[in-house]
């Protein structure tokens, strides 16, 4: 007996880019389903490190506080390589964060499963739950045009099949859906049966990973630290509580069968990999506490998928379409980052607000992301796994140049340098306007003040991920002069035909725009209230440039972002919290036909 059912969007996997989907989409109010076919729920090892700019992504769906509670702050690293004696000695330290606009300056790490568990209680407080074992076993996209265009119809169709029931149960269901998501791994189901390859290599370089808590006297046991040995290299992650990670080369005759000539993990044990870490902290010791909690061996492989998406109906994101070392920690924030990416945008859709090409901006701007990511990848690995300088090898990597590298990368590492290039999303005519916000990457953080009870605030957080744009407006200074033309910006902003009222369901603005005003001046004469109505919808929504009442937060705002406060200058920030535009407010016509790319203008009554 087969069950039949229809869904909105089926997500494929419960893995950290899976639940962020579905999280997304489930806070966005979408019909959502998520299935996994695993019995359980990580509750060991796999991914565990969070990066600033996931964080930041975290704190906009209102759940970084717990993971800043419960995770493990990296906010030093260290660096090892071959002393004089035949052992290791510390050769430097530096921060572990040296992206300068970094709101949250360090990483977090805390295991996997726990960062899942977040997802988890937050989707069941919007009634979604993971559906295990359920594993999918067919799928179908019709080649109806019609289909494919009609956002009223249900175009792939997914065969499901329930693990855990007996024969006489009912065991299979048919989902018809509008959208399917695969985010189920790097093995992806998803990405094989609707035939999309992965383009790349995999590399020589074999590394284990073990969980443990240490007992040693490595003094940066506690400190995110890159070792360099003439046995090998090794990468030091500290934990929550007492944990460690260690990441540790291997060489070929510890895990290839020399009959196979492919690794066997049978050849190698917890203890094993183990002994190797002890010789490559020589003349430090370290042996486990407690026994060990997780542990693997895998290759380096550097690969990316050939394609996102079918039809913009079936999707892929993280391990799915993208393959590289964890050693840099970017696995699972690359892979949230692309479902933060595109849920939005199926929300967008699925309302029928947008036009389903804006769903071609998702390949567009993760595919080009995870390319720049494997290029990084394979060079990063090689300073890594290489051999150190020595003075029996001068050709070795030498400490300067893995320190150049290190802070050279960390812009990318920490996710904060990711620039989305020009497309219907990102329109960068008038980049001149701020020219220190640029165009296609995260909002800048910055505290301003609150007008109405002099709060300091942090921009970012007046940004949450709700699916709604947010228009911010800066006025400068509201001197009268400046009031005037405020007021006839507010009448001419006011017409039917301008963007805000053109889209969403109702005409109501604040369905699909927040408007944020951000004036510059002084708070003890500041009067908000002469901001005009339509620009400050709510008292919270007028900020002030100028520092809080201890004078230690805010201020110089406008400088930062190099923004002119003698213009009055619109910052449109996409809901994912990257900027799409900037333009000054005498070039609405340009604001107009940004949104007018990919928006589709809501019917007018008669």
């Amino acid at each position: 007996m087969s069950l039949e059912s229809c869904v909105d969007v089926l997500v494929i996997g419960a893995g950290p880019a899976g639940l962020m989907c579905s999280n997304a989409l489930a806070m966005a109010g979408a019909n959502v389903r998520v299935i996994d076919q695993r019995p359980a729920r990580v509750v060991a090892g796999q991914a565990d490190g969070i990066q600033p700019r996931t964080i930041e992504v975290l704190q906009s769906y209102g759940l970084a506080e717990r993971l800043i509670d419960q995770g493990n702050q990296m906010h030093m690293c260290a660096f090892y390589n071959p002393g004089r004696n035949g052992g290791i000695e510390r050769t430097g330290r530096a921060p572990d964060v040296t992206a300068p606009t970094a709101r949250f300056p360090f990483e977090i790490t805390l295991h996997q499963g726990a960062i899942e568990a977040i997802f988890l209680d937050s989707m069941n407080l919007h009634g979604v739950k993971v559906e295990r074992p359920v594993a999918p076993c067919a799928i179908s996209i019709s080649d109806d045009a019609d289909d494919l265009s009609s956002l009223s119809s249900y175009p792939v169709k997914v065969a499901l099949e329930r693990l855990d029931m007996v024969d006489e149960q009912i065991r299979t269901e048919t989902v018809r859906a509008k959208f399917v998501v695969g985010a189920d791994g790097a093995h992806s189901w998803v990405r094989k049966a609707v035939g999309i390859s992965m383009e790349g290599e995999q590399t020589d370089y074999i590394w284990g990973v073990v969980d443990m808590i240490p007992d040693t006297n490595f003094p940066d046991i506690r400190n995110r630290t890159a070792i360099h040995s003439e046995n090998g290299s090794c990468m030091i992650i500290p934990r929550e509580g007492d944990k460690v990670r260690l990441y540790i080369q291997l060489s070929d005759r510890d895990v290839i069968d020399p009959l196979t000539g492919r690794v066997d993990k049978n050849r190698m044990t917890a203890e094993k990999l183990l002994e190797v870490a002890k010789k490559t902290l020589h003349p430090f010791w370290i042996r486990n506490a407690q026994e060990v909690e997780w542990w693997t061996i895998y290759i380096i492989g550097q690969r990316v998928a050939s394609s996102y998406s079918v039809k913009e109906r079936v999707f892929i994101a993280g391990d799915a379409c993208h393959t590289h070392s964890p050693k840099a920690g970017q696995g699972m924030n690359a892979s949230m980052n692309d479902t933060h990416n595109l849920a939005w945008k199926i929300v967008q859709v699925l309302r029928g607000w947008a036009s389903p090409s804006l769903l071609k901006t998702y390949e567009l701007e993760r595919r080009k992301y995870a390319q720049d990511l494997i290029s990084f990848d394979k060079e990063f690995s090689h300073l890594f796994s290489g051999k150190s300088r020595t003075a029996e090898n001068q050709d070795g990597i030498s400490h300067e140049q893995f320190l150049v590298a290190f802070q050279t990368f960390g812009e990318f590492t920490s996710g904060i340098g990711v620039h989305y290039s020009p497309s219907a999303i990102v329109e960068v005519k008038h980049q001149k306007c701020a020219q220190s916000l640029t165009i296609g990457q995260r909002m800048l953080p910055q505290v301003f003040v609150r007008a109405a009870d002099m709060r300091p605030i942090e921009i970012q957080d007046m940004l949450p991920a709700d699916t709604r744009f947010k228009v911010l407006l800066f006025v400068g200074h509201l001197a009268d002069r400046r009031i005037t033309e405020l007021n006839l910006l507010a009448e001419e902003l006011s017409k039917c035909s301008t963007f805000l009222h053109k889209y969403g369901a109702d005409g109501t603005i604040s369905s699909v725009f927040d408007i944020i005003t951000i004036t510059s001046g002084m708070k003890e004469d500041i009067e908000y209230l002469n901001v005009p109505k339509l620009f400050r919808p709510h008292w919270s929504r007028v900020l002030l440039d100028d520092t809080d009442v201890t004078g230690s937060k805010g201020g110089h705002g406008y400088e930062r972002f190099g923004i002119n406060p003698d213009e009055v200058t619109f910052v449109i920030i996409r809901p994912d919290g990257y900027v799409g535009m900037v333009a000054p407010s005498t070039a609405l016509e340009d604001i107009d036909r940004y949104f007018g790319s990919f928006f589709i203008p809501r019917k007018q009554e008669n």
